[in-house]
């Protein structure tokens, strides 16, 4: 640290202070210069370190501060006031910032101005005391204080938190009738209400107003209003604020819009024109930061474009600009997705190099390895995950447990099932599920019940995911009372039975499949098409030609228009029934719907001619 001289000046401290770039190490100094014997600190050095004390982590040497300014009763100005205000505001600290303003005579020796009340305002309104900030506002007129700009730009601000988008700009038409001219902040703060809020038409209306009036949009209006477009899935429009932006003389984009335009391409799939854009970028000399490369990387990886990915990549080595996690994390899935193994697998040495592992990579990793069957390497990473001391989530839980279920390891899997919940590990659903899959497929639906049953107990909700596949699991090994059973303790275990659930059911041949299908419609869960399929074909089987042929009626009545699988259960129900000529005629309709038919529906066709013996029997 640097030694301080002695005697010490004020002037001294304030050059010293200001070329200091850490804030922790500006603190030390002023403290140092604090125990200096004769030393005073002037208003200016007070000043000067509270607002090296903007982050909301260094707030409580604020306070300290405060406190030394009424210990020394130094006189200062209203700046140094406003700082301390709008440091417990950034730090949503309205009691600090209230008591702060109530006693400003005694601590700082200054009478509260207007700029001083609209900091209040300002901190109740970060705070979100809304109720609290307009009360406080009434109480302005009862002491003379006349309201400014800002003040207004404030009131603006709590109709749009308030989501009184209507007040709000009524606050705008009042300012303008009073010749108080709104500025860029007011119509910017009206316009991100807007876009958030989803109401993007009021927001172009608002942003061309400004334009109207003679007032220049800055490029955060622009920002605000391409990124909501564009989050909205609004190309057109987002590009055409785009267009306005750079064909004005008045205005140019700057880093924060490149990026939204980058991203919010990558977003909608067109990762051509965000090339085109970050070609755009470095034409004009604009300065990428990490955001830029990272979505670019982000939407190059999601569509396979590795290679590409890679390439940007290098040029932000280049660049020498520090990647993240975030970034590495992209570019790792892309290699996984891709089967680049070897190049995952350089890469993630290179991350552990930098210290840019967290728990997202492990389980991005981890799922990449298993998705190209890689499980010895996925289980090694994983004894690395557990050796780190970290602790896996429940994701990765999920992740690794699945991959094993899908890549035939179930003991294994079953083995980290029990690891997790002996060691008192978080597990969601996702886990649980895969297991009761895999166990259910195996025909070994008792021990997926167990499972099942102990997710109660370790306080994981039950989902259809888990539920399904056992039902089904019952139904293959035609324990239907089983089934049954389940499915009607689903909704007292807090899980309602879904369209598959009771398609499984009606899949399992049981008598009362026409009762289900009834009790669906009852439930408000909608048959599908499946169901419909599923149902029909059962009752031809029975020979039920007459309420299969209901049902036939019924996909009509849902709104479903039946595909090739509909066309080839009835035609070979309706043969199967003797009514070979009906199925004939249902075969020309099939045609004249554009329904293709398949080399099954052939072969029920030839079957049931064959049946009839000589072809002039047709006639």
């Amino acid at each position: 640290m640097v030694v301080l001289p002695k005697p010490l000046s004020a002037r001294q401290l304030f050059k010293l202070l200001k070329a200091e770039k850490s804030p922790q190490s500006a603190l030390a100094l002023f403290d140092s210069a604090s125990r200096q014997p004769g030393y005073t600190h002037s208003p200016h050095i007070f000043l000067l370190i509270l607002r090296r004390l903007s982050d909301p982590k260094l707030v409580v040497h604020v306070t300290r501060i405060v406190e030394l300014i009424k210990t020394h009763k130094c006189k200062c100005t209203e700046d140094v006031v406003l700082t301390v205000l709008k440091a417990y505001a950034k730090s949503k600290m309205p009691n600090e910032a209230f008591n702060c303003f109530q006693k400003m005579e005694e601590i700082f020796g200054c009478k509260p101005g207007i700029r001083s009340y609209n900091a209040l305002l300002n901190a109740f309104i970060e705070a979100n005391l809304l109720d609290k900030a307009e009360t406080f506002l009434a109480y302005f007129e009862t002491v003379g204080i006349l309201p400014n700009l800002q003040t207004y730009n404030i009131l603006i601000k709590i109709s749009v938190k308030k989501r009184q988008f209507i007040k709000a700009k009524g606050f705008l038409d009042w300012m303008w009738s009073k010749d108080l001219k709104p500025d860029v902040y007011s119509y910017g703060t009206v316009i991100s209400g807007m876009m958030k809020s989803g109401d993007l038409a009021s927001a172009l209306e608002v942003f061309d107003e400004m334009l109207e009036r003679g007032l220049v949009p800055d490029v955060m209006c622009y920002n605000i209003m391409i990124d909501g477009f564009f989050k909205r899935g609004d190309y057109v429009q987002g590009k055409e604020i785009w267009e306005r932006l750079v064909k004005g003389s008045c205005v140019y984009p700057n880093v924060v819009t490149y990026n939204v335009m980058i991203n919010g391409l990558c977003k909608m799939g067109r990762f051509d024109e965000s090339l085109e854009m970050w070609e755009r970028m470095k034409k004009n000399e604009c300065e990428m930061d990490l955001f830029t490369y990272s979505s670019l990387i982000c939407g190059l990886c999601h569509v396979g474009n590795v290679d590409g990915a890679v390439e940007v990549y290098r040029e932000m080595v280049k660049r020498r600009v520090v990647v993240d996690v975030v970034t590495y994390n992209a570019l790792l899935h892309g290699f996984c997705s891709a089967g680049k193994i070897k190049e995952s697998f350089e890469l993630w040495v290179m991350m552990g190099k930098e210290n840019c592992h967290n728990v997202v990579s492990y389980n991005i990793f981890i799922r990449g390895l298993l998705e190209n069957r890689k499980v010895e390497e996925a289980i090694s990473v994983w004894e690395l995950l557990r050796r780190r001391g970290s602790g896996a989530d429940s994701t990765t839980y999920g992740v690794l447990i699945h991959g094993l279920c899908k890549n035939g390891h179930l003991n294994k899997a079953l083995k980290i099932l029990k690891e997790a919940k002996d060691g008192g590990d978080k597990l969601d659903a996702f886990a649980y599920s895969s297991i009761v899959d895999g166990l259910s497929k195996q025909g070994r639906v008792d021990e997926a019940l167990g499972i099942v049953l102990q997710m109660d107990k370790y306080g994981c909700k039950l989902s259809p995911h888990v539920c399904n596949p056992l039902i089904n699991g019952f139904v293959r090994a035609s324990k239907l009372e089983e089934a049954i059973c389940f499915f009607r303790e689903m909704e007292s275990k807090g899980c309602s039975p879904t369209v598959v659930s009771y398609n499984t059911l009606i899949n399992g041949k049981i008598e009362d499949a026409l009762l289900l299908y009834s009790n669906m419609k009852q439930s408000n869960c909608l048959p599908n098409l499946v169901t419909h399929n599923t149902l029909m074909d059962g009752l031809y089987k029975a020979r039920e030609c007459a309420k299969a042929s209901v049902i036939w009626a019924c996909m009509f009545k849902y709104g479903f228009q039946p595909d090739i699988i509909s066309y080839n259960i009835t035609l070979k129900g309706l043969c199967s029934c003797g009514r070979i000529s009906d199925g004939i005629a249902l075969f020309d309709d099939a045609l004249k719907h554009g329904i293709l038919p398949t080399s099954i529906t052939w072969y029920i066709l030839v079957r049931a001619v064959l049946m009839l013996g000589p072809l002039d029997s047709l006639s």
